[in-house]
């Protein structure tokens, strides 16, 4: 037991602004001006072992003792210089600081609250310490003079100030904890809807359960109600049945094997294509796998597009078939028709151009349907110097399939060849109009397309049929019901197309 005198009060400042001690004070309790109930019943059991109408457990910053809890005060806080506890808190050391008559102590008897209301004389602290500093105090007051504090007193004051440490530290610790476990919630979150709103699917198979938690993407992939956990043998049975065997046997290898499953499969209420990842998560003390972590992702989409493409490859590969008879015949007949190489090689050259315009648009296209206007434009461009003027078009929208496009290229091509030779386009004046209009015949549409050449010198009909005639009329025999027919009117060549679409 000690009474300090007055020598000893300049370490005070010194102890209190001590930045060791207030970091310690201030990572435990953040907010000091809130009361807590936690600590009454250390107070009650201070003030009840000594008998005193006053009891205390507060933590002590710079300038305020802060009362945590309390018994025989309404106050919250006290002014640090006029605080007995500033003393313990200069003690700390394994003794209680004690004064038994503050009247009588020089350094007290002048204080405020002992000289005046509520004319206080007796106090014994112990202070609460924290990580090697002292923060606070557990402490009794009394309005009376004590004669002395016994050492078993002064102990279980030392045991009540040593639970105030361990519940602030206990506190402290859970405090910690909860930030740390709601910053983790934060970022499920976060991730939860970065997850969803990227419409990835995550899910985890209980396998003792038999229940299976996910997000909504995978239950929004699966076809299933919005419930975030429901029977694994719904998401299973949601598995289009061709693929539900092979998945769940590879799920079940991977597992196995403790690999990483990889696969994917169809959903039977759809048909969109998902695809699967993930991995046992955790498994019990003799391997058995508990739970497995997955992720899943719609690849609907690529699959369409791997799809078309395995479908434009194959009918390419078929138009090229196709391509390569026509430019024999083509080369056999051109060849034919005359016995000069550079005269075969200029109309081959032509022809081959063509075909050429036509697959060019087609493949464009993804050798869907091509529009006519585009088919015509490709065609007669080479052979007009001014193609606002010497092409003129009337004509409904139309569109062509593939057979339909280089058939048609090639008619094109031939007579405006034609016309460049001995037609309209052989003259500056001279141009082609087309007229192209949708028909009804029998419930079925039909191209008819009229090419009529207008200002170009007098037309004789020719002597002799030459391949390019012939190659106008048989160009379009691919497509069944089709038909061309050339007039050699004297006003210029008229061509009556017709072509079912």
């Amino acid at each position: 037991m000690h009474e300090k005198t007055e020598a000893m009060l300049p370490a005070v400042t010194e102890v209190l602004d001590a930045p060791e001690r207030l970091g310690a004070l201030y990572a435990a309790v953040p907010d000091m001006a809130i009361p807590d109930g936690d600590f009454e019943g250390l107070a009650r059991l201070a003030a009840s072992l000594f008998d005193a109408p006053i009891a205390l457990v507060s933590l002590v910053d710079r300038e305020w003792q802060w009362v945590k809890a309390a018994v025989g005060t309404t106050e919250a806080r006290f002014r640090s210089e006029e605080s007995f506890c500033i003393h313990t808190i200069t003690e700390a050391d394994d003794h209680a600081f004690v004064v038994l008559d503050a009247s009588r102590h020089p350094a007290f008897r002048s204080w405020r609250k002992v000289a005046g209301a509520p004319f206080l004389r007796f106090y014994a602290g112990v202070a609460i310490v924290l990580d090697g500093q002292a923060v606070g105090t557990v402490s009794v007051l009394d309005v009376a003079p004590r004669l002395e504090v016994t050492a078993k007193q002064q102990d279980e004051l030392k045991k009540i100030a040593g639970i105030a440490a361990a519940m602030l530290k206990l506190k402290e610790e859970a405090r910690r904890r909860a930030l740390k476990e709601a910053a983790l919630s934060r970022e499920e979150q976060r991730l939860a809807m970065a997850l969803d709103a990227a419409n990835v699917g995550s899910w985890l198979w209980d396998i003792r359960s038999g229940t299976v938690a996910g997000n909504g993407a995978m239950m929004r992939m699966f076809g299933l109600p919005s419930e975030r956990t429901i029977a694994a043998k719904a998401v299973f049975s949601a598995i289009h049945p061709e693929d539900r065997i092979p998945t769940f046997s590879k799920l079940r290898q991977a597992m196995a094997a403790n690999e990483e499953y990889d696969g994917m499969f169809r959903i039977g209420a759809n048909g969109r294509w998902l695809l699967g990842r993930g991995r046992v998560h955790d498994r019990d003390s003799k391997g058995a796998p508990l739970t497995f972590l997955g992720m899943t992702v719609d690849v609907s989409e690529q699959q369409a597009a791997v799809q078309r493409t395995r479908l434009l490859l194959k009918e390419l590969n078929h138009r090229v078939k196709n391509t390569l008879a026509m430019l024999q015949s083509l080369a056999r007949q051109t060849l034919r028709q005359t016995s000069d190489p550079a005269a075969f090689m200029t109309a081959f050259a032509g022809r081959l151009q063509a075909i050429s315009e036509a697959h060019g648009l087609l493949s464009d296209y993804e050798w869907g349907t091509i529009r006519l206007a585009e088919l015509i434009s490709k065609q007669l461009l080479p052979y007009v110097s001014d193609y606002g003027e010497q092409v003129e078009l009337h004509k409904d929208e139309i569109s062509l399939g593939p057979d339909q496009a280089v058939g048609l290229g090639l008619v094109l091509h031939e007579l405006a060849t034609n016309a460049v030779k001995y037609g309209a386009l052989s003259v500056p004046k001279g141009k082609v109009v087309l007229t192209a209009r949708r028909v009804v015949e029998d419930g079925e549409s039909v191209l008819h397309l009229t090419w009529t050449e207008v200002g170009g010198p007098a037309v004789r009909e020719p002597r002799r049929r030459g391949f390019g005639s012939i190659l106008i009329e048989r160009s379009l025999d691919k497509v069944i019901g089709s038909s061309v027919k050339v007039e050699y009117l004297p006003a210029g060549v008229t061509a009556l197309i017709r072509l079912p679409l």
